[in-house]
C-alpha cells in the first residue's frame, strides 16, 4: 500500500509537471501567434529580412572641371579583391566556387598584389568567416590589374568594384583643387582641403539601391515587391583656372625649383577685368593622387601673409595721386630720410647712397624707400594713407571662395611703423590681397573681387544651380590715376633707372609692374636674414601696359643663387615664360611699336675668350637669354655672333666645349630650335607650331653631333598634334616624308618667317 501511494504521489507530480511546462509552451505559441513577436523582433520582419536581397547602387562625386570644360578631378572606377573561403559555397555547383587550392593561389595572387605571400595564405585558410579580403593592397586596384588576376583564373577570387577620386594631371593646381578621401565608417568619400572641401555639398553623391524578395536559391519571386532608389551623382563644378595657363605656370615653377631650389614658390594669375583666377601654384606641392609627404598643407597665395616689400610702392604712390597731393617732378634728397626728432631714419636698398636729389618719377623706379617714405609722412599724411589702405582692402580678407584665407595685419601704432609700411616692411599681406587692390590699376580703378569657382551645374540635365558674375569690390582710385600709375610701372621694366629692366620685360608686350625685394625675419637672433638670396624676391606685374589682359604675382623664397646671378632670374623666368605664352594662347594682339617702348634692339657684344660667368652675367644684363652648351670655363663659339642685332629676350648660344648636354626647351620658339640645331649640327624636326611643350631628346642627354631631334610645340588655341613625337621620328628615320621637311637647315628668312608668324 505504502508503495502504491508513492507512485501515485509521483505519477501527480509528473502530471503536473508536464501540464505547467505544457502550459508554458502553449501560452509561448500563442503569444507569438497573436503578437508575431520574439523578444521584440517581429518575425514577419525577420523572415523579410532574410527573403529580401538588397544592392547598393554607387553614385559618383561630382566632377571638377576648368574654364574649358576639361576635366580636373572626377571618380575613377577601381576594384577591391576579396576571396570566398567556405567550402558550403560549392556545393551545389559543378566546379568549385570557394578557394580550392590557398598555397596556388597565395603563390600567384601575392606578387600582383605586393604582398608577402605567407600572408597571403594566412587570410586563406582563416576558419570561419566566408570571405577574405587582402588590406590596403588589395583595394583600388586599377582595371589593368583587375584583368591580369582574372588571367590567372582562380577560383573564389572576386571583385567588388568601388570609386576612388582621381586627379589626371596629378600635381596640378593641388592647393587650389585640394583632394578627397574615404572617410568614416561608411567609407564614404569627403573633400579634405581645396574644391574639395570648399564644395563639398555639392560635390557629394547619394548612393542608391535596389531591393526584392527572393526564394533560397536567390531567385526573384513571382512577386518581388522591388524597392528602387535611384542614386544621385554630385554636381560638377567648373573653375576658371585655364588648364593651359596652368600648365604654364606648373613647368615654370618646376624649371625654377629644378634650377634655384627655393624654399618657396607663390604665384597667381589673374583676369584683372573679371576677377577670375586663370592659374595658381604652390611650391613645395603635392600629388594629390598620392598625397605622400604634403610639405605644405597652406595654400599661400591666400593663407600666408608676410611683409611684401617694395610691390607695396604701387599702393603708395596711387594713394597719394588719388588724394591729389602727388607731383612726379617734385624732388627729394635720396639715400637717408630722417624721421622725427629722435632721429629715427630710413634708408634707401643701396646702403644708403641713394642718388642725390631726383624726382619722385625716378624714385617709384628706382624703387626708393625714401620717397615711399616721405609721401606717406609729409606728402600725404598717415591718417589718409590709412585710408586708402582700407579702400584697397588691405585690413581684411579678399573673400576668395576657397577654404583658408587669412588676412594679413597693418602694423601702424607707431611712426616707424607708419613708415615701414609705405614699402612694404612691418605690415603683412598676402598675395591675393595685393592682387585684389592691384586690379583697380589694371581696370581703370574698379577694383575686381578674386574668384575660383565660375559655375555649379547638375550633371544629369546640365542645369545652372549656381553661377558667379565679375563683381567689383570698390573703386579706390579713378581712371586718371591708374593710367598714371601704369605708366609709372612700365617705366619699372623698361626705363633707364628701373628695378625690372632686362628682367620682366616681354618680347612682343608691354609691361606694367613692381618688383619686390621682402626681407624675411630672422626667428632666432631678431631682425631680418642677411646674404644674397635671403629674401621673397617677388613681381606683381600686367600686360599689356595700355589695356591689361592679364596680370601676374610670383614671388620666389631664398633661392640658390650663384655670386655672379641676379636675384631677379628666378622670378624673372616664371613671369615672362608664363605670360608671354599665355598672351600668345589668348591671342592678345602683340603691343604696336613695342620697340619704340623698350630696349629691345641692340647689337650683341663678342664674348668669344671671356669666362663662362662674365658672358653670362653680360647677357642676361642686357636682357638677353644665355644658353650654355658645354662644361668649360670660357666661350669657343657663340651664336649669334658678335656684332648682330639682337631683341630683348632672345637666347644667345655660348658653346664652351667640344660635348655638351641637352637643354631644356620647354617654351623656346621654333627660331631657337633652329639655331640650336646649327650650333650643334643636330638635325632638327618638329610637330605642330607656337612653342616647345615635349622634346624627343630628353634634357641632360648628351648632344651627339649629326644626331636628330624632334619637337612638339603648341600656340594659341591650337591643341596638342595628334601625331606623337615617337611616330614622327620612327617615319623620319624611315625616311618618310614628314609633315615639315628638315633635310635642309631653313635660310635665316625663313626662319625669320616661321617665328613672325608663331608669336603673332
Amino acid at each position: 500500500m505504502k508503495k502504491n501511494r508513492t507512485t501515485h504521489r509521483m505519477a501527480k507530480l509528473y502530471m503536473l509537471g508536464f501540464m505547467l511546462v505544457f502550459t508554458i509552451i502553449f501560452g509561448r505559441f500563442a503569444y507569438i501567434q497573436a503578437t508575431g513577436e520574439i523578444e521584440g523582433v517581429s518575425l514577419q520582419d525577420w523572415a523579410d529580412q532574410k527573403r529580401t536581397s538588397s544592392y547598393t547602387i554607387e553614385a559618383d562625386r561630382g566632377k571638377i572641371l576648368d574654364r574649358n570644360g576639361m576635366t580636373l578631378a572626377y571618380d575613377r572606377p577601381t576594384y577591391s579583391v576579396y576571396a570566398i573561403v567556405d567550402e558550403e559555397y560549392s556545393k551545389d555547383s559543378k566546379e568549385p566556387l570557394h578557394v580550392e587550392d590557398p598555397k596556388k593561389t597565395a603563390e600567384q595572387l601575392a606578387p600582383i598584389l605586393g604582398l608577402e605571400e605567407s600572408y597571403v595564405y594566412d587570410r586563406l585558410n582563416k576558419e570561419g568567416p566566408f570571405q577574405v579580403e587582402f588590406g590596403a593592397n588589395g583595394r583600388y586596384l586599377s582595371q589593368e590589374t583587375r584583368e591580369d588576376i582574372e588571367e590567372l583564373d582562380l577560383p573564389g577570387i572576386r571583385f567588388k568594384q568601388e570609386a576612388k577620386r582621381y586627379y589626371p594631371n596629378g600635381m596640378f593646381a593641388s592647393h587650389v583643387l585640394g583632394f578627397a578621401q574615404n572617410q568614416g565608417e561608411n567609407d564614404e568619400i569627403e573633400g579634405m582641403m581645396g574644391i574639395e572641401e570648399q564644395m563639398d555639398d555639392y560635390l557629394s553623391e547619394t548612393d542608391g539601391s535596389i531591393s526584392y524578395k527572393r526564394d533560397k536559391y536567390n531567385m526573384k519571386l513571382l512577386n518581388p515587391e522591388e524597392v528602387f532608389q535611384k542614386p544621385e551623382d554630385g554636381a560638377n563644378v567648373t573653375l576658371t583656372i585655364d588648364q593651359k595657363i596652368q600648365t604654364f605656370l606648373e613647368d615654370a615653377m618646376n624649371h625654377v625649383v629644378k634650377e634655384y631650389n627655393p624654399e618657396k614658390i607663390i604665384a597667381i594669375v589673374m583676369d584683372p577685368k573679371t576677377g577670375e583666377v586663370l592659374a595658381m601654384g604652390n611650391r613645395p606641392s603635392f600629388d594629390p593622387n598620392k598625397r605622400q609627404d604634403i610639405g605644405n598643407w597652406y595654400n599661400d597665395v591666400i593663407a600666408s601673409p608676410y611683409e611684401p616689400g617694395s610691390t607695396m610702392k604701387i599702393f603708395t604712390y596711387a594713394a597719394a595721386m588719388e588724394a591729389g597731393v602727388y607731383n612726379g617732378s617734385d624732388t627729394y634728397m635720396s639715400g637717408e630720410y630722417v624721421y622725427n626728432d629722435r632721429g629715427d631714419k630710413i634708408r634707401d636698398h643701396n646702403y644708403g647712397k641713394g642718388w642725390g636729389t631726383i624726382d619722385y618719377d625716378e624714385g617709384f623706379e628706382r624703387s626708393s624707400n625714401v620717397a615711399a617714405a616721405k609721401l606717406v609722412w609729409e606728402v600725404m599724411g598717415p591718417e589718409t594713407y590709412m585710408d586708402y589702405l582700407q579702400a584697397f582692402g588691405l585690413d581684411q580678407k579678399t573673400g576668395i571662395d576657397l577654404p583658408g584665407e587669412q588676412a594679413g595685419k597693418i602694423v601702424y601704432k607707431w611712426d616707424s611703423e607708419v613708415i615701414t609700411t609705405a614699402f612694404g616692411q612691418g605690415s603683412t599681406f598676402t598675395p591675393i590681397q595685393q592682387m585684389k587692390a592691384a586690379t583697380s590699376v589694371a581696370n581703370n580703378g574698379k577694383m575686381m573681387q578674386p574668384y575660383v569657382i565660375s559655375q555649379v551645374t547638375d550633371p544629369s540635365s546640365g542645369d545652372v544651380l549656381e553661377k558667379k558674375e565679375p563683381k567689383v569690390a570698390g573703386e579706390p582710385i579713378s581712371k586718371d590715376t591708374a593710367k598714371k600709375m601704369r605708366d609709372l610701372m612700365g617705366n619699372v621694366v623698361t626705363g633707364e633707372h628701373g628695378t625690372g629692366v632686362n628682367f620682366y620685360n616681354l618680347a612682343n608686350y608691354s609691361v606694367a609692374g613692381k618688383t619686390g625685394t621682402a626681407q624675411i625675419p630672422n626667428s632666432e637672433t631678431g631682425g631680418y636674414l642677411a646674404g644674397h638670396g635671403n629674401y621673397y624676391l617677388s613681381f606683381l606685374g600686367m600686360a599689356p601696359k595700355e589695356d591689361p589682359e592679364l596680370m601676374m604675382y610670383v614671388s620666389v623664397k631664398q633661392p640658390d643663387l650663384e655670386p655672379t646671378e641676379y636675384e631677379a632670374e628666378p622670378s624673372s623666368y616664371i613671369f615672362k615664360t608664363v605670360m608671354e605664352n599665355s598672351l600668345h594662347y589668348m591671342n592678345i594682339k602683340p603691343t604696336e611699336n613695342k620697340e619704340e617702348l623698350s630696349v629691345d634692339s641692340k647689337t650683341l657684344k663678342d664674348y668669344n675668350g671671356d669666362s663662362v660667368a662674365k658672358a653670362k652675367q653680360a647677357i642676361t644684363k642686357n636682357g638677353l637669354t644665355p644658353v650654355v652648351l658645354g662644361d668649360g670655363t670660357k666661350v669657343k663659339e657663340m651664336f649669334p655672333r658678335g656684332g648682330t642685332k639682337v631683341v630683348s629676350n632672345e637666347k644667345v648660344f655660348l658653346v664652351t666645349s667640344d660635348s655638351a648636354k641637352m637643354p631644356d626647351m620647354s617654351g623656346w620658339a621654333l627660331r631657337d630650335v633652329l639655331r640650336f640645331g646649327d650650333v650643334m649640327d643636330v638635325e632638327i624636326d618638329s610637330v605642330g607650331n607656337g612653342f616647345v611643350r615635349k622634346q624627343s631628346v630628353a634634357a641632360g642627354a648628351t648632344i651627339k653631333k649629326g644626331g636628330y631631334l624632334v619637337v612638339e610645340l603648341t600656340g594659341p588655341n591650337e591643341e596638342p598634334s595628334d601625331q606623337t613625337l615617337e611616330e614622327q621620328t620612327e617615319r623620319s628615320m624611315q625616311g618618310e616624308e614628314s609633315d615639315q621637311d628638315s633635310s635642309e637647315a631653313p635660310s635665316d628668312q625663313e626662319q625669320e618667317n616661321s617665328t613672325d608668324e608663331n608669336e603673332e
